[in-house]
This record gives C-alpha cells, structure tokens and sequence, in this order.
C-alpha cells in the first residue's frame, strides 16, 4: 500500500542529534535497556558490550554455548556479572533471544558472533509489527557535518517501489528522533536522469513524486541521485541541477542491499566513518552490526536502540506501512 498514514507530530522538546556524543549525552538520561546478546562469544562483542553497561546504556543477558561464553569473559572479567543462558549452538541463540523479548525479560536484541541469516529468521518471524523490517545505518564522518543515515544495507535485497517507500517512512521516522522536523531523502542511483534501463533511477523519480504528494510524509525526497550529488552541493551545482537535498542530505536510501552495504563499508573503512547500526519495524529494538565491527560501533548501536526504545515507547501511531 503506497498511501501513507499521518506520523505523530514531532515533539518540539525534542533536542537535535547531530553528532555520536550527542547521542551518548541523551541516554545517560534514560534507564537501562535490557537485552539479550545473541552469540556473546567473542571478546569484542563481550568488551563493547560490557563498555555500554558501565556507562548504564544495557543491561544485557549473554547467550551462546556456556564455555564459549565463559572462554570472552575470562577475557573481560568485568561481564562476569552478567547473567548467562546455556544454548547448543547459534540457531538455538537467535531463537531463545526473540523468547527473552516475547516474554518481557528483556526490552532489545543485540546480534552477538552469530551469522546475519541464523539471527534474523526468528526476529523477522515473531518479533514483526505492521510495518516492514527496515534496517539504518547511522554513520558518524569527519568530512559531513551530521549524523548521515543509510538504509536498507542489511535486510531488505533487492526491494521494489512499495518497499523501498516503506524503507524510508520506517528512517525518516527514525531521523525525526533526532530533532529534525523534515528529513531530506536522496533516493541513490547511478544518474540523474531517469533511465529506463536503469530501474532504480524509476524507483526514485516516484519516490520523489510521491513525497511531493504526501504519500511519503515529513520529509524531502528528490532523486535520482549518484552519491556525489546527494553529498555535495558543489557537485550538483557542476552538474547544473538543482536539487532540496543535495549537501544537506540526512537519509541515503541505496537501490539494493549490495550497493548499500557496499557504500557503508567503504565509508567505514576508507572515509573513516564511525557506525551504529539498528532494525525498525520490529515489537522491540534490534541492534544488528557485522561481526568485524569494534566494540565502539557496537557500543553505539545499543545507544541507538535504548534511545529507540524510548522514544517508540513514548510516540502514539506509527509510521505507516
């Protein structure tokens, strides 16, 4: 369904997140969330995880094979207090985490040592509302000004126009949290122009259209985009285009998931880009990062789903569907 239904209004109390340390000065704030750890059988999953508790972001549970899990603590003795569940492998993992959220025991999933695949089936399978499971990536660079959101680079793989509207109501939603009343959307592709050998530059034409008529609320959407457009106005002015979006963008919504976590890494790695990593559309916050990622981003992502948490908890209706 392409029509959208009206967001709650946005809070003027509502602070700006522009930057990572204005994120971590939000939550201190707010109670700790507990969650559960899905395969804590690493020791930077275990020492960026124990770094959030003693700040007061999580209060997590570890789950994975005893002594594998045993094996990390030793490493980092401070997560000896934390409560243990015995499970056989990472499967049985996934699974009694979405069981800790069913049954109230905790408030958030935080993927662990575990396979991407192994950890979702359960989540996308029990822990879904009425909206579509959407993944962000808030990244942190020296070269942008803000905090820069790009979505879907982990779970949605190839999603058609109806998806890829639902990809962005689910992180304009989440970019409103951050105290900006109208998120501006560059809907990525190769080119400017729309192509109609390039279905992508399609797809973002009627994005584009669609916010011009609210069926995508809240927000500036235009596209498409190639990145250097969306990212710098300089760019778009050589190009001789005009364009709401281009070098203030706060959401890049990527084509596909290959081009999306393509675009992530290499900002990670290359741009020295700084990343917290978070699931939408689920009955509770799911912190989903890739088992090479530093305790940093990990620390940060729990973060990102306590001050989730919060504000889902605290925001009538929703974001459509």
């Amino acid at each position: 369904m392409l029509v959208d239904m009206a967001p709650a209004p946005l809070s003027s109390a509502i602070p700006d997140v522009r930057t990572f340390a204005d994120l971590l000065e939000r939550v201190q704030d707010l109670p700790p969330l507990p969650v559960a750890v899905v395969g804590a059988t690493d020791e930077s999953v275990v020492a960026g995880l124990t770094e959030a508790a003693d700040v007061g972001i999580i209060e997590p549970t570890l789950i994975g094979p005893a002594a594998a899990v045993a094996a990390q603590v030793a490493r980092v003795p401070a997560a000896a207090r934390f409560p243990t569940v015995d499970v056989p492998n990472e499967d049985a993992a996934a699974e009694v985490g979405v069981e800790l959220v069913m049954s109230g025991r905790v408030q958030g999933l935080v993927k662990g040592h575990i396979h991407t695949a192994a950890f979702l089936h359960p989540v996308v399978a029990r822990l879904r509302t009425n909206r579509r499971v959407t993944h962000c990536f808030v990244l942190e660079l020296p070269t942008y000004p803000k905090l820069l959101t790009v979505t879907d680079a982990a779970i949605n793989i190839r999603p058609d126009l109806t998806a890829k509207a639902a990809i962005v109501r689910n992180a304009v939603e989440l970019v409103r949290w951050f105290g900006c009343e109208r998120p501006k959307v560059a809907a990525l592709s190769a080119v400017e122009t729309v192509n109609p050998d390039i279905p992508s530059t399609i797809d973002a034409a009627c994005l584009a259209k669609m916010a011009d008529r609210n069926q995508l609320r809240d927000c500036i959407v235009d596209g498409p985009l190639a990145f250097d457009a969306a990212i710098s106005s300089e760019s778009a002015r050589i190009k001789e285009f005009d364009s709401p979006v281009a070098g203030d963008v706060d959401i890049l919504l990527t084509p596909d998931i290959d081009a999306g976590n393509i675009l992530v890494k290499d900002l990670e790695y290359l741009a020295g880009a700084t990343l917290a990593g978070i699931v939408l559309g689920t009955t509770a916050p799911v912190v989903l990062t890739s088992r090479a990622d530093p305790p940093r981003s990990r620390l940060l992502s729990c973060a990102l789903a306590a001050y989730v948490a919060h504000h889902e908890a605290n925001t009538a209706g929703g974001a459509g569907v």
